[in-house]
């Protein structure tokens, strides 16, 4: 088994419905493989030579947790200086990144109504900043 020394992570609060879950960790995760090429492993293919979007070359995990958790384990990430996206109440609203950005520039980072964030680090790091979420099921 391959090990890393890094994480790739997705925090969602635990109130959200199942299509916005799976909407905000789409979204999330986009932000790390466009800020960190090297996570993307190889194009797929198979037998037949049919070439396929690479995907992650290691796991993305997925927890779930509270909005008090949410706004601590921001807190956390932001004070252990790990890159992370975020994806406020406010984007289900949206539709394009313009209006995305222009919606989380609107609010101060305190007041963020975080509905996920995705991190990206130092495995060990990552842990602490999650500490108290629980496996997403």
């Amino acid at each position: 088994m391959i090990r890393f020394d890094t994480k790739i992570a997705v925090l969602l609060r635990d109130d959200l419905a199942v299509w916005q879950r799976l909407n905000v960790t789409a979204f999330l995760v986009s932000g790390i493989a466009a800020r960190h090429p090297e996570v993307v492993g190889e194009n797929y293919e198979d037998a037949d030579g049919t070439a396929y979007l690479p995907m992650f070359r290691q796991p993305v995990l997925v927890f779930e947790g509270s909005k008090e958790l949410m706004g601590t384990a921001h807190q956390r990430a932001l004070r252990r200086e790990i890159e992370h996206s975020v994806f406020t109440q406010e984007l289900f609203a949206t539709g394009n990144d313009r209006d995305n950005r222009a919606a989380v520039k609107a609010v101060p980072t305190a007041e963020l109504d975080l509905v996920g964030i995705a991190l990206y680090g130092p495995k060990n790091a990552v842990d602490k900043v999650l500490k108290g979420a629980r496996m997403h099921h």
